[in-house]
């Protein structure tokens, strides 16, 4: 199941989470957000007993996206034990975010 993040939740879902946590920051309005939509819910259904997956709104969730300097949606980050340890940006295979999310496994 994917997590909706917020502001409000992002430190407790993301950044004291025991497990690592793939960070989709997109907007409704960005179509290579929409692109890779279906990827991140496939990612959440192939992984989600070993990883979280969030999805954030950056028009929504406006300091988190200041504070991690989002420039470019879609931007994924992956985090462990509350640090980034991969960033991607843009549009890209289902099969190289599921290469990018097995390393942190």
């Amino acid at each position: 199941m994917t997590i909706h993040l917020n502001d409000h939740n992002f430190e407790e879902e993301v950044l004291k989470s025991d497990r690592p946590v793939l960070v989709d920051m997109y907007s409704d309005w960005c179509p290579p957000c929409k692109v890779i939509a279906p990827f991140i819910e496939k990612l959440s259904n192939d992984y989600g007993d070993k990883i979280k997956v969030g999805k954030l709104n950056v028009d929504e969730a406006r300091q988190t996206a200041m504070t991690y300097g989002i420039e470019v949606i879609p931007t994924l980050f992956i985090f462990k034990q509350g640090q980034i340890v991969d960033k991607i940006i843009g549009a890209v295979p289902y099969e190289f975010l599921a290469q990018k999310v097995e390393q942190y496994l």
